[in-house]
């Protein structure tokens, strides 16, 4: 056994505890009312709260921990003080609390509270005073009229004591003797509230808790302790160190040993508290639920009667984020006089106490859009709407399931569990039998002994309760040491099953950050515009059922923390976590699974569970140091003597500074330059969600638990410049992600994000709203802040509001012209998202509202006229609110205009099976005057959700407008009138629709007859349609939204059609464009399945497949000269296929019989179809059909090698360039790897 005796001055940053705290009652100050704690006069006085206040603290100041007077004596007492008289119940009780550094370290204070008797004549006079004031109050509302307009409640101080002193005696007293509960001294006994507080650097619950209550019980006792007090509060703060990394460490209190341990190097960090009490609280599932919303960084309200259950909540779901950190607001106690926090605009983890038989919907709470609400007395979680799960959420729960079984706990949860009790006196029967455990503890028995000391064990537990009067039991001093090693097994084992789940989420995240500064100084000047992480290749290898929570996750602050530090590592030691994590990566890499298929991907349970719980086991039973023992100090004579009940004063002077103390324990490896280098970044670095950011300075911590006015105020401040620079930071990076989408749209970049990605950032946006409206809030209808305010305005300028768009006149004459119709207001937005049947929550309406302004390109202009009506933001907000302050709600408008720039579908595909009204206007060919004459004609519009339906337009008109399910974005029309005679033809110049509601407007270009005997003979066509950008673009000579699809092919297949001609391509032109148009095919499907788009403008577009092969076969074609307005590529495929039936019929034919019969047997069923669509459009659906079925490749050669193309093509014709008919094939080969399905409009009609 190693003892721990040595002397010199010991640094705080190792010492087991930095600060011993006395708080209570203040006699020389007098009772002072606590204001903020929302008490009514109505209550009684021992009822109410008072101010408590700093009595004592040791020392007076540590080099890197100052004291925090304020901070420390409201966490203590967080309702304040509270009185008792001998008939009410005074049970002490525990709990703890964190305060964060400005530098992001915490400390941890635990806290014994018990009530001690009042000596103070000036004290117990006034609380009988304010008694006669309460009971003279009740009198005088009893005595009054029923009618009186003025309550008691309201009376000033003076009244009440006027009031007093005008009742004679007998009234007194009679008011008096019939108040049940009063307090008189002569007769009661007066209690008040008092704390010891220990503050510690790292959360040693279950040793503190021991040595508090062990230092009580010597207050109560009545025989004196030992030795005087401040010789165990010497020793705790002077003479105790931390355990070093991997030990365990003995050390003395009042009434016997308290052990405390530090996992080691490559273990979980410490985690004290206990987890097995949290699952019992809230079920296995519900802290799933809880641990997905802190992982996403939603705001997180603790609700419970106890102040420990809200600690151990709150820190058993942080332990449980390893290796990531909360990076926000963290006050999992928070106290009445800091209840403004709870308007915070911002992510934050906060826990409030329940007051007695209040329930949770009397709370006002300006932000719920994003809450996840935990009332732990009641076992609910309440999560934000559309939270995803966690990634192999039923596998991880029945793995919890397993863990808990095993330790004897029931995992759903609602077990109600007790505060747990004082811990009993460490004491023992004797001396010997203390020395034998701490000898077993140790390992230093021999077999023989330890079978002796097994046997008394065994004889104690038969023996039971009966000990030794005062002490504890052999057995019970064995049971409680087994409960503590029970529940720190269980503690580790819980939390290995999280750091495996992250291991094998994360297992090689490394292979996609990306390292592109040459040094720190450059890294950090442009941190804010560069990226360290592929985000869009990490999710590509990942389970589809994992992208949701995943694409949420990385746009997290822990997790841009988190990557931070690892770029940060190439130039400065690794922080703890990271190093701990990295390592296990390392060992763990060998049975990685990335590489698999992701969908086969199968749960792997945690394989460390046994090998972390024999760490902790071996640490707890053999100790590796002792500590100093407790000792008599240089104290003056009479001092610290004991006086049962009352806590003494201690001498200051000999607590001041540490005699013998212990030389600095640290497991700190991080160089001098590493700890600068992290200092500066974490007080400076801007995170992409960095909502803390104050004109470039971090909010610190020790502001934000200041309650008076001017740092209130300078918070409030702190939250309207971060709201603002966070709108800037999203509204940035969403351009910046969506222009680089439409860069690769353009053929000048790779793919960088995928639709998930897109979707996560606009569900930020609609929460920065949310938390911007919610900021300040007064009045709320529901749990959405912006719809609320939606609706005040709604209920005041509807009136006055337009017509909506649909109802108002003109809108063909904007189409006609290929200008999009005017956009309509926010109210008739908010009309239909109203009528909207998808069942939406406020909050549900307020994103819908949001998406649909988004994709309206309205959403900056909505918002101005929302908020112009100043008056009206005055009644719903306090002066503090975003929304009141000018300067910065303007820059605000401006950021979020900046999205207008951009093209977002964001509303079209989320909200897919709404009813959409659509209108479609037929535009003839305006250069020739030819009557527009067109027999019944008709339309099917197509999109990415499906298609409406034939849709006859009316006669003499030239447009329709008809409802029907959301389309998605549209891709293809069709186009068609009945077979009427040779006069029922029109020159389609193009078609337009328009989406009524998103304001979008589709042009599908055509330039091509239709009708009988003009053209190639079509009634029908199938037309592809680019989506036309906002009016005032086009003149601007360049695009600054999406650029447009790829539209309808114009009439290419005659030499006199409005498309180029053929005769101006050279051969290795035309061979360009063939080898293009599949490389943009193989490049669809290489994107995401979000990213895509229409892979039939790919086919049929432009510069689609179907034109490039069309341009292949029209090279050299000899005819083309002379019959430049009637021949089509068809005509000579019919021509082929006949040649082949017939060389089939005589046995003559040459080649593969199987092929030959393919390409007739395609030929003919396209033939036979009785749809009438011409030509061009059978060319367009054979090519499509042969690509589909994998025969293209195969058709080709059949075409070249026919007797015709020597006759019909000149020598120098590509179809008679054999290595360039096999170098199509093989391109065109290509393709077989993808499945390619082709829209319904291009294939009805054809059973193939």
């Amino acid at each position: 056994m190693m003892s721990w005796v040595t002397s010199g001055t010991g640094s705080a940053s190792c010492r087991f505890a930095h600060y011993f705290v006395v708080c209570g009652l203040d006699t020389e100050t007098g009772l002072e009312p606590e204001e903020l704690a929302g008490e009514s006069f109505e209550q009684s006085p021992l009822r109410r709260s008072f101010k408590s206040k700093v009595l004592a603290h040791y020392p007076e100041s540590t080099d890197r921990s100052p004291f925090n007077r304020d901070a420390v004596n409201m966490l203590c007492m967080p309702h304040g003080l509270s009185f008792r008289s001998q008939a009410d119940g005074r049970e002490h009780h525990f709990h703890s609390f964190t305060v964060a550094q400005d530098d992001g370290t915490r400390s941890y204070g635990f806290v014994h509270t018990y009530y001690e008797a009042v000596t103070s004549a000036q004290i117990t006079t006034a609380m009988e005073i304010l008694h006669q004031m309460h009971h003279v109050e009740h009198y005088s509302t009893s005595s009054s009229s029923s009618s009186s307009a003025s309550s008691p409640s309201t009376s000033s101080m003076d009244s009440l004591v006027s009031s007093l002193d005008e009742l004679d005696a007998d009234s007194l007293s009679a008011c008096l003797g019939c108040a049940a509960g009063s307090f008189q001294p002569a007769r009661d006994t007066l209690y008040a509230s008092k704390a010891l507080c220990l503050l510690t650097p790292l959360p040693f619950l279950h040793a503190a808790h021991h040595f508090l209550s062990q230092l009580h019980q010597a207050v109560t006792s009545h025989a004196a302790p030992p030795l005087p007090l401040e010789s165990y509060i010497h020793n705790i703060l002077y003479e105790v160190p931390v355990p070093p990394p991997g030990r365990s460490l003995r050390f003395h209190g009042v009434q016997g040993p308290i052990v405390c341990q530090q996992p080691g190097p490559e273990e979980l960090p410490l985690g004290d508290y206990p987890l097995g009490e949290a699952f019992s609280l809230l079920g296995v599932e519900n802290m799933v639920r809880l641990l997905t919303s802190v992982l996403l960084e939603t705001q997180v309200l603790l609700y419970s009667q106890d102040y420990q259950r809200l600690m151990t909540v709150a820190e058993g779901i942080t332990n449980l984020l390893f290796p990531f950190q909360w990076q926000h607001v963290y006050l999992p106690i928070l106290p009445v006089p800091l209840h403004h926090l709870l308007d915070a605009p911002v992510p934050f983890l906060m826990g409030i106490q329940r007051k007695d038989c209040s329930q949770c919907s009397t709370l006002d709470l300006s932000h719920e859009a994003n809450l996840c609400f935990v009332d732990i007395d009641n076992h609910r979680v309440d999560p934000p709407e559309d939270l995803p799960l966690f990634p192999d959420q039923p596998e991880l729960i029945l793995e919890l399931n397993e863990v808990l079984l095993r330790f004897g706990l029931q995992p759903h949860g609602g077990a109600t569990t007790s505060n747990p009790a004082p811990a009993a006196p460490l004491c023992l029967s004797s001396l010997v039998l203390e020395d034998l455990m701490e000898d077993r503890r140790n390992g230093n028995l021999g077999g023989e002994e330890l079978a002796v000391l097994e046997r008394l064990q065994a004889l104690a537990r038969r023996c039971g309760e009966g000990g030794v009067e005062g002490g504890k039991t052999l057995g019970r001093a064995f049971q409680e040491e087994e409960e503590e090693l029970h529940a720190a097994k269980m503690n580790v084992q819980l939390r290995e099953v999280f750091a495996g789940r992250f291991a094998v989420i994360f297992g090689r995240y490394e292979e996609f950050v990306i390292h592109s500064a040459p040094d720190l100084e450059s890294w950090l000047g442009n941190r804010d515009g560069t990226s360290n992480f592929d985000k869009g290749s990490f999710l590509s290898v990942q389970p589809a059922p994992h992208l949701h929570f995943l694409s949420w996750f990385l746009e997290t602050a822990m997790f841009s923390s988190f990557l931070d530090s690892k770029v940060l590592s190439r130039w400065a030691d690794q922080e703890p976590l990271q190093r701990v994590f990295d390592g296990r990566l390392e060992s763990e890499h060998p049975y990685d699974t990335l590489e698999d298929d992701p969908g086969n991907r199968r749960y792997r349970k945690c394989s460390v569970l046994h090998k972390s719980a024999q760490a902790m086991e071996r640490r707890l039973l053999k100790v590796d140091h002792t500590a100093i023992h407790p000792h008599l100090l240089d104290m003056r004579i009479g001092q610290g003597r004991h006086q049962q009940g009352c806590f003494p004063r201690l001498q200051a002077d000999v607590l001041a500074q540490g005699h013998n103390t212990n030389k600095p324990v640290t497991n700190d490896t991080t160089s001098g330059l590493g700890k600068e280098l992290l200092v500066v970044f974490r007080i400076n670095i801007i995170f992409v969600s960095d909502w803390h950011v104050l004109s470039g300075r971090s909010l610190h911590q020790s502001k934000l638990l200041d309650p008076s006015p001017s740092a209130v105020t300078q918070i409030q401040r702190g939250f309207v410049e971060g709201l603002l620079s966070e709108c800037r930071l999203k509204t940035r990076r969403m351009l910046m992600e969506r222009m680089g989408k439409e860069s690769v749209e353009l053929g000048q970049g790779e793919a960088s994000i995928t639709g998930l990605q897109e979707n996560t950032m606009i569900h930020n946006l609609c929460d920065l709203l949310e938390r911007t409206w919610g900021h300040g809030l007064l009045l709320k209808q529901g749990r959405s802040a912006l719809w609320s305010h939606l609706l005040h305005c709604q209920a005041n300028g509807e009136k006055m509001e337009p017509p909506s768009p649909a109802e108002s006149p003109g809108q063909s004459r904007y189409l006609l012209e290929g200008l999009a119709p005017p956009k309509g207001s926010f109210v008739q937005d908010m009309r239909f998202v109203q009528t909207m049947s998808e069942g939406l929550s406020e909050v549900g309406r307020a994103r819908a509202w949001i998406h649909l302004s988004l994709e309206k390109k309205v959403l900056s202009q909505h918002l101005k006229l929302l908020l112009a009506n100043q008056n009206l933001i005055r009644q719903l907000y306090k002066p503090h609110a975003f929304l009141l302050c000018e300067e910065e709600r303007e820059q605000f408008l401006f950021h979020l205009l900046s999205l207008n720039t951009v093209d977002y579908l964001c509303f079209t595909r989320t909200f897919t099976s709404i009813s959409i009204p659509y209108r479609v206007v037929i535009t003839p060919m305006k250069k020739l005057s030819i009557a527009m004459t067109m027999s019944n004609p008709w339309v099917c519009v197509s999109g990415e959700l499906g298609d409406s339906g034939v849709r006859q337009i009316p006669k003499n008109t030239q447009e329709i407008v008809f409802q029907c399910q959301n389309l998605g974005r549209l891709s293809t029309l069709q186009l068609g009138q009945e077979n009427s005679g040779l006069l029922a033809k029109c020159l389609v110049d193009c078609v337009i629709v328009h989406n009524e509601i998103t304001g979008h407007t589709y042009r599908f270009p055509c330039g091509r007859w239709l009708g009988k005997g003009v053209g190639d003979d079509s009634l029908e066509r199938v037309l592809i349609g680019q989506l036309v950008s906002p009016r005032g673009e086009e003149e601007s000579g360049r695009w600054t939204g999406t650029p447009p699809e790829q539209g309808s092919p114009p009439q290419s297949g005659h030499m006199g059609s409005l498309g180029r001609c053929n005769n101006r391509l050279s051969s290795v032109q035309v061979q360009e464009e063939m080898r293009e148009a599949v490389n943009n095919l193989v490049k669809h499907f290489h994107k995401a399945e979000q990213e895509r788009g229409n892979l039939t403008a790919l086919l049929c577009g432009e510069e689609g497949l179907v034109r490039s092969l069309e341009q292949f076969l029209l090279h050299g074609f000899k005819s083309s000269r002379l019959f430049q307005r009637s021949v089509f590529i068809w005509d000579f495929v019919e021509k082929v296929v006949v040649s082949m039936e017939t060389a089939d019929q005589m046995g003559d034919l040459r080649g593969s019989t199987e092929l030959c019969d393919s390409l007739c047997h395609y030929a003919n069923a396209i033939n036979a179809s009785p749809r009438n669509i011409g030509k061009e459009g059978k060319f367009q659906l054979l090519v499509c059909l042969g690509v589909r079925d994998q025969l293209l490749p195969q058709w080709l050669p059949l075409l070249a090698e026919s007797h015709l193309t020597a006759r019909l093509y000149e020598e120098s014709a590509l179809v008679q360039d054999h290595a360039a008919v096999n170098s199509l094939s093989r391109i065109l080969h290509t393709l077989h790897e993808f499945p390619i399905t082709l829209e319904t409009a291009l294939i009805k009609g054809v059973d193939l």
